[in-house]
């Protein structure tokens, strides 16, 4: 059985930083690409960045957190970062990851798309103050 476990939300100010992280257990994680979601109070769950099986610079941003956020993994301890800075306060949700359902996806086909992801954890809340 697959779990993920998110941490390391919490409560900043507009401008500050921070660093959630999501352990993964299960299944050979270095095998599979990883993503970021995010779901603020009545809105629709929404992509923020995905990262390939072997890490590195094969990642993919949504718009709004490009140059802002960086997703990475550590492979060894099964484990992937969302380093958020100068965070917003529209950054306010539950910050989510999600395993892809895929095999050595391949950085080309990267997915945005939560349905591509068939394992997620319980969510992280973050909340910016303005």
């Amino acid at each position: 059985q697959v779990q993920l476990v998110e941490s390391g939300g919490g409560l900043v100010q507009a401008g500050d930083s921070l660093r959630p992280s999501c352990v993964a257990s299960g299944r050979t994680f270095n095998s599979y690409a990883m993503a970021w979601f995010r779901q603020a109070p009545g809105k629709e769950r929404e992509f923020v960045a995905a990262i390939n099986w072997s890490g590195g610079s094969s990642t993919k941003y949504a718009d709004f957190v490009k140059g802002r956020f960086t997703i990475s993994r550590d492979n060894a301890k099964n484990t992937v970062y969302l380093q958020m800075n100068n965070l917003k306060f529209e950054d306010t949700a539950v910050f989510y990851c999600a395993l892809d359902r895929r095999i050595y996806t391949p950085m080309a086909a990267l997915s945005t798309s939560a349905t591509t992801y068939n394992y997620w954890g319980q969510g992280t809340q973050v909340t910016v103050s303005s």
